[in-house]
């Protein structure tokens, strides 16, 4: 039974890794057209700065808040903001092999997921970049022109996606929070991440993770956020 369950684990890495490997490529390839041309490269970033800007004023009672702040803050730099994730993602593709190896099952698979979300969130950026530039909107992002760009780039079913990853990346994290090994495994890779050029990974996952396990529980949080999310959705592609 320990050999089939071992077994079953082990196939289950090999598809966790196929995605992670597939949303890697697929996010450094929009990476890397987008830093081709300074100017789109300049879009782009000006298009994610006004989407932390806009994540900030819809929720500022969660940034103000003492056990939701952290949390909040977590989201908008290291899962939904304008960070450039290009040096983390290039470690986990280095190494893949080794973390399949070396993570269980569910780090492996929190790290696919917010990596999906990366990829994902890329994707739809660079369509909004296009729409924003066609409407001339570009360099004066308000409201009203992310709005009309939004409708212009559809892709409802990816949007919902993208709100689901946001979601289901915060309940592994709370998941990976409440396992008492992993707080000491993430404390004993620090230094030895950091040698072998894996810093921005190790601080990503324990950000992620001293950022939950401070919180508790994530429900209320998570629930908010869809909650809030999936309206402005409907509100923008509703006009």
């Amino acid at each position: 039974m320990i050999d089939e369950r071992h077994e079953e684990q082990q196939e289950e890495k090999a598809v966790v890794a196929a995605r992670l490997e597939r949303d890697l490529k697929l996010a450094a390839g929009l990476r890397r057209n987008a830093a081709a041309d300074p100017i789109r490269g300049s879009e782009r970033d000006a298009l994610r700065a006004w989407q932390a800007n806009r994540l900030a004023r819809t929720y500022p009672d969660l940034m103000d808040s003492p056990s939701h702040g952290p949390a909040a803050a977590f989201f908008l730099s290291d899962l939904y903001g304008p960070k450039d994730f290009s040096g983390r993602d290039s470690e986990v593709e280095r190494i893949l092999p080794m973390l399949v190896k070396a993570l269980p099952l569910s780090g492996l698979s929190t790290l696919a997921l917010a990596i999906e979300l990366d990829a994902l969130s890329e994707d739809l950026d660079a369509a909004m970049v296009d729409a924003l530039r066609s409407r001339g909107k570009i360099s004066c992002i308000d409201d009203v022109a992310y709005a009309e760009a939004y409708r212009c780039v559809g892709r409802r079913g990816s949007r919902v996606r993208q709100i689901q990853l946001i979601v289901d990346t915060g309940e592994a994290l709370e998941a990976l929070a409440r396992k008492p090994l992993i707080a000491g495994a993430l404390t004993l890779m620090r230094g030895p991440a950091h040698m072998a050029g894996l810093g921005e990974l190790h601080e990503f996952l324990d950000r992620g993770f001293t950022t939950f396990k401070r919180m508790g529980r994530a429900d209320k949080f998570l629930e908010r956020i869809e909650a809030e999310e999936r309206r402005l959705m409907e509100d923008w592609f509703a006009g």
